[in-house]
Protein backbone atom coordinates (compact mmCIF):
# COMPACT_ATOMS: atom_id res chain seq x y z
CA UNK A 1 0.00 0.00 0.00
CA UNK A 2 1.23 3.37 -1.01
CA UNK A 3 1.08 6.53 0.59
CA UNK A 4 -0.46 9.71 -1.38
CA UNK A 5 1.21 12.63 -0.46
CA UNK A 6 -0.54 16.37 -0.81
CA UNK A 7 0.93 19.70 -0.14
CA UNK A 8 -1.06 22.76 0.48
CA UNK A 9 0.63 25.98 -1.20
CA UNK A 10 -0.53 29.65 -1.76
CA UNK A 11 -0.61 31.17 -4.78
CA UNK A 12 0.01 34.38 -6.06
CA UNK A 13 -2.35 35.08 -8.60
CA UNK A 14 -0.52 37.17 -11.73
CA UNK A 15 -3.64 39.14 -13.11
CA UNK A 16 -4.52 42.98 -14.56
CA UNK A 17 -8.52 42.14 -13.34
CA UNK A 18 -9.54 43.84 -10.62
CA UNK A 19 -12.14 41.44 -9.17
CA UNK A 20 -9.45 38.23 -9.23
CA UNK A 21 -7.89 37.57 -5.76
CA UNK A 22 -4.64 38.32 -4.99
CA UNK A 23 -3.92 34.40 -3.59
CA UNK A 24 -5.64 31.24 -3.80
CA UNK A 25 -5.13 28.17 -2.05
CA UNK A 26 -3.72 25.34 -4.04
CA UNK A 27 -3.14 21.65 -3.56
CA UNK A 28 -0.47 19.22 -5.11
CA UNK A 29 -1.10 15.95 -5.43
CA UNK A 30 1.02 12.67 -6.16
CA UNK A 31 -0.40 9.22 -6.03
CA UNK A 32 2.32 6.40 -6.97
CA UNK A 33 -0.44 3.77 -7.22
CA UNK A 34 -2.06 6.53 -9.76
CA UNK A 35 -2.62 5.17 -13.49
CA UNK A 36 0.14 7.37 -14.60
CA UNK A 37 3.19 7.31 -13.25
CA UNK A 38 4.94 9.74 -11.39
CA UNK A 39 2.08 12.28 -12.65
CA UNK A 40 1.41 15.61 -10.41
CA UNK A 41 -2.11 16.71 -9.76
CA UNK A 42 -2.47 20.51 -9.29
CA UNK A 43 -6.00 21.33 -7.94
CA UNK A 44 -7.28 24.51 -7.93
CA UNK A 45 -10.35 26.51 -7.01
CA UNK A 46 -13.36 26.01 -8.63
CA UNK A 47 -12.65 22.11 -8.80
CA UNK A 48 -10.18 22.30 -11.76
CA UNK A 49 -6.99 19.90 -11.59
CA UNK A 50 -4.47 19.84 -13.93
CA UNK A 51 -2.08 16.68 -14.55
CA UNK A 52 1.54 17.02 -15.35
CA UNK A 53 4.43 14.68 -14.82
CA UNK A 54 6.82 15.33 -11.89
CA UNK A 55 9.44 15.38 -14.17
CA UNK A 56 8.12 18.84 -15.59
CA UNK A 57 7.62 20.33 -11.90
CA UNK A 58 11.12 19.55 -10.78
CA UNK A 59 12.72 20.76 -14.23
CA UNK A 60 10.57 23.89 -14.13
CA UNK A 61 11.82 24.41 -10.55
CA UNK A 62 15.67 25.00 -12.13
CA UNK A 63 14.98 26.31 -15.74
CA UNK A 64 12.03 27.25 -18.63
CA UNK A 65 10.14 24.55 -19.42
CA UNK A 66 6.87 23.04 -20.39
CA UNK A 67 4.22 20.67 -22.41
CA UNK A 68 1.26 20.65 -23.63
CA UNK A 69 -0.71 23.50 -22.01
CA UNK A 70 1.55 23.74 -18.91
CA UNK A 71 4.38 25.94 -18.21
CA UNK A 72 6.91 26.16 -15.38
CA UNK A 73 9.65 28.62 -14.89
CA UNK A 74 12.37 29.97 -12.17
CA UNK A 75 11.51 33.21 -10.83
CA UNK A 76 14.49 34.44 -9.55
CA UNK A 77 16.06 32.26 -6.42
CA UNK A 78 12.94 31.83 -4.11
CA UNK A 79 9.84 31.55 -6.39
CA UNK A 80 8.51 29.32 -9.22
CA UNK A 81 5.97 30.78 -12.02
CA UNK A 82 3.55 28.07 -13.21
CA UNK A 83 1.29 28.78 -16.25
CA UNK A 84 -1.77 26.63 -16.94
CA UNK A 85 -3.89 27.16 -20.27
CA UNK A 86 -7.38 26.39 -20.98
CA UNK A 87 -10.42 26.66 -23.21
CA UNK A 88 -11.27 29.70 -21.23
CA UNK A 89 -7.89 31.28 -20.91
CA UNK A 90 -4.76 31.26 -19.07
CA UNK A 91 -3.62 31.45 -15.23
CA UNK A 92 -0.54 32.76 -14.20
CA UNK A 93 0.43 32.27 -10.64
CA UNK A 94 3.30 32.45 -8.40
CA UNK A 95 4.35 29.17 -6.11
CA UNK A 96 7.65 30.05 -3.08
CA UNK A 97 10.09 27.14 -4.95
CA UNK A 98 10.62 25.58 -1.58
CA UNK A 99 7.07 24.72 -1.03
CA UNK A 100 7.38 22.96 -4.12
CA UNK A 101 10.92 21.51 -3.47
CA UNK A 102 9.12 19.88 -0.25
CA UNK A 103 6.23 18.76 -2.06
CA UNK A 104 8.66 16.90 -4.94
CA UNK A 105 10.81 15.64 -1.96
CA UNK A 106 8.12 13.91 -0.44
CA UNK A 107 7.17 12.70 -3.91
CA UNK A 108 10.72 10.77 -4.38
CA UNK A 109 10.97 9.39 -0.65
CA UNK A 110 7.62 7.98 -1.81
CA UNK A 111 8.82 6.59 -5.20
CA UNK A 112 12.04 6.85 -5.79
CA UNK A 113 12.90 7.41 -9.77
CA UNK A 114 13.38 4.58 -11.80
CA UNK A 115 16.85 4.52 -14.06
Amino acid sequence: MSVVVEQYARAHVVTDSPEAQDTVPVLFRYDPDDAQPAAVHVDLPGSQEWTFSRDLLERGLRTPTGTGDVRIWPLGRVQAVMELHSAQGVAVMQFDSKTLIRFLRRTYMATPVRG
